[in-house]
């Protein structure tokens, strides 16, 4: 069952209609993902549309991450389709599959960084997986690090570029990891549980940088919380996962806790990884 919602209108945004005219970066149709006999994706439809972001929710367990790493070719789809950025995910060979990764952006929770290297040096090796020249005798060019300071400018922390990465907070550890992404020139963006280690203060600010760069840079944005009231306040559309299956999916507006609060009625002790 899928509750979905209403149809009353609120003041837009560069929103949902606007940004629906376009075809979707990311189409998924009847996902089934499973490991061995085990079910963990069933049915699953979603788009994601240039210059949105949208929120995935769902108890441990309820198959989040799997969706995530889906849309690169990280999980076994044993069912339906998928497409992103042009890519049929579900018949890609091993080199279409980088090809497919280098133009995805990924956030993670624990940043993935390399401590000692400097905040600068961490932002450029997003240029690796950009498709562009590098020279590998000389390091990145000139025009690779005037782009990865110009990103650090935009996330807020440029003054922080000669310094080693774990002399940083983690609120800034995650927008160096949000600048490195933005370095390979994405076509969408996955950000998986990105604001699960900060604080409520630093997970918002996270948050709205995401959304801004949804919006000003026509990538969508899939970002898979745990918290409610961030999801509420940061997306535009909210899709809701239990157990492997849709259970919620409707603009943000148009939704609250009430009717969140079902996908989180068995929730159990562990997680979705697999």
């Amino acid at each position: 069952m899928t509750l979905v919602a209403g149809a009353h209108e609120v003041e837009p945004r560069v929103t949902t209609a606007e940004l629906r005219q376009a075809l979707p970066l990311v189409t998924v149709r009847g996902l089934e993902v499973a490991y061995d006999a085990q079910r963990v994706l069933a049915g699953v439809d979603l788009e994601l549309f240039p210059g949105e972001m949208v929120a995935l929710l769902g108890a441990s367990g309820s198959g989040k991450s799997t969706l995530m790493r889906s849309l690169t070719g990280f999980a076994p789809i044993t069912g339906g389709a998928v497409r992103v950025a042009g890519h049929d995910v579900t018949n890609l060979r091993r080199g279409q599959l980088r090809t497919l990764r280098s133009e995805v952006g990924q956030v993670f929770q624990q940043f993935n960084l390399i401590p000692r290297l400097s905040v600068l040096t961490n932002v450029l090796t997003g240029a690796l997986h950009d498709g562009g020249p590098i020279n590998l005798v000389g390091g990145f060019s000139s025009a690779h690090r005037r782009r990865a300071l110009e990103l650090l400018d935009r996330v807020g922390i440029a003054h922080k570029a000669l310094e080693p990465a774990r002399s940083l907070s983690g609120g800034q550890q995650q927008r160096v990891a949000i600048a490195r992404a933005l370095m390979q020139r994405p076509k969408v963006i996955l950000a998986d549980e990105p604001v699960a280690s900060l604080d409520p203060k630093l997970a918002d600010s996270v948050l709205e940088l995401l959304r801004e760069i949804a919006s000003e840079d026509g990538i969508p944005v899939l970002v898979s919380l745990h918290v409610l009231p961030l999801a509420l306040a940061h997306s535009d559309r909210i899709v809701g996962l239990r157990r492997g299956e849709i259970l919620v999916s409707g603009r943000t507006s148009q939704l609250d806790a009430s009717a969140l609060a079902p996908l989180y009625e068995d929730e159990e002790p562990g997680d979705d990884e697999h």
